[in-house]
């Protein structure tokens, strides 16, 4: 059982879920299965490149699911990376675009802001205590 108050699930709204697998499958290696067994095309599970379940659980799901009066862009999460600087490369490729450059978080690490093919605003961290 999860803790309480902590980040459990995560969702990405998308107009195309298709375009939006291939944005996050090219830049992250993420895989995509439908919940129970059911398709892929309106709401799915997110799974690491090797099938282990993202941690939080990750969901990708059309906008015609949203209850709120606007659409939902962004899910400001970070995305811990190997290499930010690969990354926004990755990121352009897929279709994305980046808006914060490499930027150091003093005793962090560093960051990047992109946005992915659907609008939604994403971060790519690499944590490194001695970045200035």
């Amino acid at each position: 059982m999860a803790k309480a108050n902590n980040v459990v699930h995560f969702a990405i709204h998308a107009d195309n879920l298709e375009r939006a697998q291939k944005f996050y499958g090219k830049v992250f290696g993420w895989q995509f299965e439908g919940f129970g067994g059911g398709p892929t095309t309106e709401f799915c599970k997110m799974t690491s490149p090797n099938g282990d379940e993202l941690t939080p659980i990750g969901a990708m799901q059309s906008r015609k699911f949203n209850v709120a009066s606007k659409d939902v862009i962004g899910f400001e999460c970070s995305i811990g990376v190997k290499d930010v600087d690969a990354t926004a490369i990755a990121v352009e490729a897929a279709g994305g675009k980046i808006l914060m450059l490499k930027t150091a978080i003093p005793g962090v690490g560093w960051l990047i802001k992109f946005t992915d093919t659907e609008g939604n605003l994403a971060c790519a961290v690499r944590f490194d205590a001695s970045a200035k």
